[in-house]
C-alpha cells in the first residue's frame, strides 16, 4: 500500500472519529434542542448514524463519478487505473475502522454480529485493492450500494426522533413514507443490480486478466462478494417484512377508521 492510501485510510478514520464526537453533536444540537434529551445509549447511535449518512453520501457520489467518467475503469474493469478508486476505498477503509472500534466500544448497546461480518469481509477484499490496485471496477460497483446507507440511517432517525421524541405513530405518513423509500432504495442498488454485477463478474472468467489476479485474489474477489451479498440478502429481508407490517398496519387502521365515520354517519341518520 502505498503512503497516500495509508495517509487516507488514517485521515477518514481520524476524521470520523471527530465527526462522532464533536461534529455530529454540535450539528445535531444547532438544529433542534431536543437532541440532547435522547438517553445516552441513544444519543450514540444517533451520532454514529450520522456519521455514517456522511460517509455513504461521500462515498456514494463519488461511485457515480468513477462509474461515470472514469473510462480507464470502465474499459478494463480488472486492471484499469484505480487511483481513484483506491482513494476512494481507502476513506471507507478508514470508516470501517471506525466503525469497529465504535461497536467494539459500545457493543452491550450497538453489538451486530452481521456488521462486524459485513466490516471484516469488506476490509478483507478492499485491501486488495488497495495493495495491488485490482479489481478497480468491481470494488467501485459494489461501494455504489452505500447510497442506501442514508435511507436505512434516515429511516432510524425517523423511529428515534419522531417515535420516541415527538411520540408520532408507526402508522404516520412520514413515517410510513420513509420506509417504503428505504425498502426502495436499499433493493436498488443491493439487490436489483446483482445480475448486472455477476454477469460482469462471469464475463471475466478465463480470460489472462483473471488468470493474472492470482488464487489469492481470485478467492477473496468471490468469497466476499458472496458473503456480502449473503447478508445483503437478509437485510433485504427484514427491511421488506417490516415494511410489509407498517403498511398493513397502516391500512388496517385506515379501513377501521373508515369504518368507524361509517357506523357514526349511520347512527347520526
Amino acid at each position: 500500500m502505498e503512503a497516500r492510501e495509508l495517509a487516507v485510510v488514517a485521515g477518514s478514520f481520524v476524521g470520523f472519529q471527530l465527526l462522532f464526537f464533536l461534529g455530529s453533536p454540535l450539528l445535531s444540537a444547532f438544529i433542534t434542542p431536543r437532541y440532547r434529551r435522547l438517553p445516552p445509549s441513544k444519543l450514540t447511535e444517533w451520532n454514529s448514524r450520522m456519521v455514517s449518512t456522511i460517509h455513504a453520501c461521500i462515498v456514494g457520489l463519488f461511485c457515480l463519478y468513477i462509474l461515470w467518467f472514469d473510462d480507464a475503469v470502465n474499459a478494463d474493469p480488472v486492471w484499469g487505473d484505480p487511483t481513484l478508486v483506491k482513494i476512494n476505498v481507502a476513506i471507507t477503509c478508514g470508516y470501517l475502522l471506525y466503525d469497529l472500534v465504535l461497536l467494539a466500544c459500545n457493543w452491550s448497546t450497538m453489538g451486530d454480529g452481521f456488521f462486524v461480518c459485513h466490516h471484516l469481509a469488506a476490509l478483507y477484499a478492499y485491501g486488495y485493492v488497495l495493495t495491488r490496485g485490482l479489481l478497480p471496477y468491481f470494488a467501485n460497483f459494489r461501494l455504489i450500494s452505500e447510497l442506501s446507507t442514508p435511507f436505512v440511517n434516515q429511516r432510524q432517525g425517523f423511529t428515534l426522533w419522531f417515535l420516541q421524541a415527538l411520540s408520532f405513530p408507526r402508522s404516520n405518513p412520514l413515517v410510513v413514507a420513509n420506509g417504503v423509500a428505504m425498502a426502495f432504495v436499499f433493493f436498488l442498488v443491493r439487490i436489483a443490480v446483482m445480475p448486472t454485477y455477476y454477469a460482469r463478474v462471469f464475463a471475466t472468467f478465463g480470460t489472462p486478466a483473471f488468470y493474472r489476479l492470482g488464487l489469492g485474489a481470485q478467492v477473496a474477489w468471490i468469497l466476499s462478494c458472496v458473503c456480502l451479498d449473503v447478508l445483503n440478502t437478509i437485510w433485504m429481508y427484514k427491511i421488506a417484512w417490516g415494511c410489509y407490517k407498517v403498511l398493513s398496519s397502516a391500512a388496517q387502521k385506515g379501513k377501521c377508521r373508515q369504518q368507524g365515520n361509517s357506523s357514526t354517519e349511520n347512527h347520526t341518520d
